[in-house]
């Protein structure tokens, strides 16, 4: 059965016999797989072997198109059929059957995923006694099943899994070709994650990752960090001792231009490292002698072939790591004296460790050589063409060394200028240009999954240079030294913009753009570089980096490209931009509601009714897998690209923040005018209580007409409620949960905007500040202000301050641990509270994040001690209130402390045996003495004075503790 010349017939009518006849049809699968016969693979010249090594024909492989409709059943005998052909046969699969495989695990990735590695072992015991099996594991992971594993949770398993290989292999003579391999795996899962992970599985002793791994690891988690956060509280107790395994077996020490954009938690624990460059040239200085001597026997045009055995057997290992740096310094004035054949083989012979300590070691000497020549008054130029020229001779006249671990080892030297100037000039290289080029030609489009004709397999020699495939035999699938550079050239761009190099990141992103479009992380990359270097990047820059991507295959939204592309930088886009990024998220992205109560909801004023989009999306809006597997999911994809989008705008963080706020304070009249079609009504007309004017379109109206001159909003789409599918009440609702959720995806530069503009609208609220009103009346108001908008948006009396609390509360519950510790700073900008309902609303932001808290200590007392600050503005011995008040007045307040006390004492809900912990019982105690004798009177059983609180009394080891 020819599989791509079927009509839609012709599949539909395959895709019933996968149900009906499972068997049958994967047999006859499996037989188009095979058609083509075998043919044999003639070994290298430096392979001496009388095994016959037989491989099958190129076909098509299946397209996803017919895949898509087969049975489970269907897609699971072929899962099993191909695995035992590709795994366990005599004969090596063709391409298209690998592809096959994948695509059918792409397919279906809940249903039918399997852990390769686990598939391996249990077929070998020792999966590496099987090279051909573990090679082309390795090439369906790094090439093809990456994101799987991450959208299945698996990624981090898998690291420990290669890890284990990686320790295996790294002290082993020759093994080079997979070591390198999974090596490149390893690097590109530690680049897929958005969220720590234990670098040990025991969790003990030093990693087993490789040096280039253990940097790579540090580089990532300041990554993570800036961009993401620390989600929990027991990844922030592990960072230090993460650091520590990480750092137990590493040299390095990050240059201060690195460091200065790492987030500050990771550069303190890394500023005190000693650069131990200067005493590793010292070491080098003391050998010199006898690695040049070593090296003129070994590399001379008349030295002995035997001596290579000598030397590899026999020489010191201290000498053996300076080999390419002696032959560096020989090269540098005899180039052409180099016996290449000899010192190929020497390298090969080398285990990969040794391979990879005389590439770092070689960068230094160079560094250090090319310097000194600088103080000699040699041209810059001049010199950096003769070192890529000698570099040349090792990764492309020879193709000694692994170019990704040279490139990775310079920039690393980055506080050496000369690093990044060799870099940059060997990514400008005709020959590195030329090997991408043809990478891009034989690969098919970076959508592997579409591609419907017959695969090229590339020579091994061609593929991988003779370093890596020296003495191996068994061919490549998706292997090639170009496809390695892809994890590597981002990491480049990264280090480019932190020394301040635009223009060549510029350029280097200019050349390589369409290569990364195959890089499998790279709409992850574009999202982690804008946040990671928010606020330093041009806009020149932001444009050619979001080029990275297939801009026609992510829904940015309409007017984003004008926005970026303004002219007028200064200007903000409208509110109509923001409104429509948010309506994404409720549509996309937020749970949809249940609709059973719709009906009541909706009548009250008047506002369409229909079923949200959400039922629709599984068929429209949602996309495969496959098509997404970067960021994975449909909503990760909608949220992400809503990042990206505000990340990229020209205009300020500032400005954003306001804008989004600027919605949220107005959104509920706004929706209902959107909804019937009614101009703005007068300030205070659909007022419900005297007090608290209704829905927020009059609470702040001083500070944003300025900013809407149109209407209160400054919105304008009047179909607005429409597309959203939502009545007015829920949709407003909505809008404020996905503004949260939206503001606690950015970097923290926003947070702190969002503290600032919050605090502003509710300081602004004319009834909050308006001395005449009675307690009675604030206490009235307050307590509607602080209704939840899903019950007050039902009777219209929704105002500016429950709208930014509830977009508080919906911030700070999709923020990480961590970024909760710059949450205090908006209090700082309410204080000085001079009323019970200031102080109420105070309670009411931070009150909802102490429960989260409750492992977190020192969070959870810095909060604390925040409000009971604001107690004493209000209560304190000399503080004057607006209006006298009762201390009877916050009974409810106190009962709140007296139950989070014991909250966090527990560590979760209320026991009858908790009690508090003594630190906290110390911090009210102090906190307690600036407060009025009556106020004191019932906060004093929280204390730990024994003659009040009975927690002290009746627990004498909590007195001790604090005395």
């Amino acid at each position: 059965m020819d599989y791509m010349n079927m009509d839609e017939r012709s599949i539909g009518m395959f895709w019933v016999v996968s149900y009906t006849m499972a068997q049958p049809a994967c047999e006859t699968v499996m037989n188009w797989l095979t058609s083509a016969g075998v043919t044999e693979i003639l070994p290298g010249p430096n392979i001496q072997s009388n095994e016959r090594l037989m491989v099958m024909q190129e076909v098509s492989p299946l397209p996803v198109s017919l895949i898509s409709g087969f049975s489970i059943n269907l897609c699971l005998k072929l899962a099993h059929q191909m695995e035992e052909s590709i795994f366990s046969g005599q004969v090596l699969p063709s391409i298209a059957m690998v592809e096959t495989y994948v695509r059918v695990l792409l397919i279906a990735p809940h249903s039918l995923f399997r852990s390769l590695m686990t598939l391996l072992t249990q077929r070998n015991q020792n999966p590496l006694s099987r090279p051909a099996a573990s090679l082309l594991v390795f090439e369906i992971l790094n090439y093809r099943l990456l994101l799987l594993y991450r959208y299945q949770g698996k990624h981090k398993g898998l690291i420990h899994d290669v890890t284990k290989i990686i320790a295996t292999l790294k002290g082993k003579r020759g093994d080079h070709r997979a070591f390198r391999l999974a090596e490149n795996l390893c690097l590109n899962l530690i680049l897929s994650m958005r969220e720590f992970f234990y670098v040990k599985r025991d969790g003990k002793g030093p990693t087993e990752f490789t040096e280039t791994l253990n940097r790579t690891t540090v580089t990532n988690l300041a990554i993570i960090i800036k961009t993401r956060g620390v989600a929990e509280v027991e990844h922030l107790l592990y960072l230090q001792t993460m650091l520590e395994q990480i750092l137990a077996t590493s040299q390095h020490a990050w240059s201060e231009k690195t460091l200065r954009y790492f987030p500050s938690i990771l550069r303190d624990a890394l500023a005190g490292r000693i650069d131990k460059r200067g005493l590793a040239i010292q070491a080098w200085q003391q050998a010199e002698t006898t690695v040049i001597n070593q090296c003129t026997q070994l590399l001379s045009a008349s030295a002995d072939p035997t001596y290579v055995v000598t030397y590899v057997n026999h020489s010191f290992p201290q000498h053996r790591q300076y080999l390419c740096a002696g032959v560096w310094v020989l090269m540098y004035s005899h180039p052409e004296s180099i016996n290449s054949l000899h010192l190929g083989r020497v390298l090969n012979e080398f285990s990969p460790e040794e391979v990879t300590a005389n590439i770092y070691t070689m960068v230094d000497v160079l560094l250090h050589h090319l310097n000194v020549e600088l103080q000699r008054g040699r041209s810059l130029q001049e010199l950096v063409l003769k070192v890529c020229a000698n570099l040349a001779f090792f990764i492309w006249t020879h193709e000694l060394l692994p170019l990704d671990i040279l490139l990775l080892a310079l920039i690393d030297r980055d506080d050496d200028p000369n690093a990044l100037r060799i870099v940059i000039n060997i990514l400008d290289s005709k020959e590195l240009q030329q090997r991408v080029k043809l990478y891009l030609m034989n690969r098919g489009p970076p959508e592997h999954w579409l591609f419907s004709g017959t695969f090229k397999r590339t020579e091994l020699q061609k593929a991988l240079g003779n370093h890596l495939s020296w003495k191996d035999r068994y061919p490549t699938f998706f292997d090639d030294i170009a496809a390695r550079l892809l994890p590597v050239i981002p990491l480049i761009i990264y280090r480019l913009i932190e020394n301040d190099a635009i223009d060549a990141a510029d350029r280097v992103l200019q050349v390589y753009s369409t290569f990364l479009h195959y890089y499998p992380l790279n709409f992850t990359f574009v999202r982690d570089i804008l946040a990671y270097f928010y606020g330093h990047l041009p806009g020149k820059l932001i444009l050619r980096i979001l080029n990275v991507l297939d801009v026609k295959k992510i829904p940015f939204s309409e007017s984003f490209p004008q926005h970026i592309n303004s002219s007028n930088a200064s200007i903000c886009p409208p509110l109509d931009y923001f409104a429509t990024l948010l309506l994404g998220l409720v549509n996309h992205v937020i749970p949809p509601l249940n609709n059973s109560k719709n009906g009541q909801a909706g009548e009250t004023l008047n506002c369409p009714v229909r079923p949200p989009p959400h039922n629709k999306a599984q068929g429209e809006g949602q996309k495969p897998f496959y098509q997404i597997q970067d960021p994975g999911t449909n909503t990760q994809l909608i949220l992400e690209t809503a990042v990206i989008e505000l990340l990229s705008l020209p205009v300020t963080a500032t400005q954003i923040v306001s804008s989004l706020v600027q919605i949220v304070v107005h959104i509920q009249p706004t929706l209902v005018q959107s909804s019937s079609g009614l101009h703005p009504t007068t300030v205070g007309q659909s007022s419900v209580l005297p007090t608290s004017p209704s829905g927020g379109s009059t609470d702040s109206l001083g500070g944003a007409a300025n900013r809407a001159p149109s209407s209160g909003s400054g919105l304008s789409n009047s179909n607005f409620v429409w597309r959203s599918g939502y009545t007015c009440q829920q949709l407003s609702c909505l809008l404020i949960q996905g503004c949260g959720l939206l503001l606690a995806q950015l970097p923290q530069e926003f947070h702190v905007q969002l503290y600032i503009e919050a605090a502003r609208v509710i300081k602004e609220s004319w009834w909050l500040t308006d001395g005449k009103r009675s307690v009675g009346e604030l206490e009235s108001a307050v307590c509607y202000a602080l209704l939840d908008p899903t019950w007050a948006a039902q009777d219209n009396t929704s105002t500016a301050i429950g709208n930014v609390v509830a977009l508080l509360h919906a911030f700070f519950s999709n923020l990480p641990v961590e970024w909760l510790e710059g949450t205090h700073v908006i209090i700082k900008h309410l204080r000085p509270v001079t009323s019970i309902a200031g102080l109420r609303i105070a309670f009411r932001i931070m009150g909802p994040l102490l429960p989260r808290l409750a492992n977190a200590h020192t969070l959870f007392s810095k909060i604390l001690s925040v409000l009971l600050n604001v107690i004493s503005d209000v209560f304190g011995r000399n503080s004057q209130p607006s209006a006298p008040i009762e201390a009877s007045e916050i009974a409810d307040i106190i009962d709140y402390l007296h139950h989070i006390v014991h909250y966090e004492g527990q560590g979760g809900p209320v026991q009858a045996s908790s009690k508090p912990r003594a630190e906290v019982l110390v911090l009210i105690g102090r906190a307690i003495e600036n407060l009025r004798p009556d106020v004191q009177h019932l906060l004093r059983h929280l204390t730990a004075d024994v003659n009040y609180s009975i927690y002290a009394a009746t627990h004498p080891k909590l007195v001790q503790n604090t005395n």
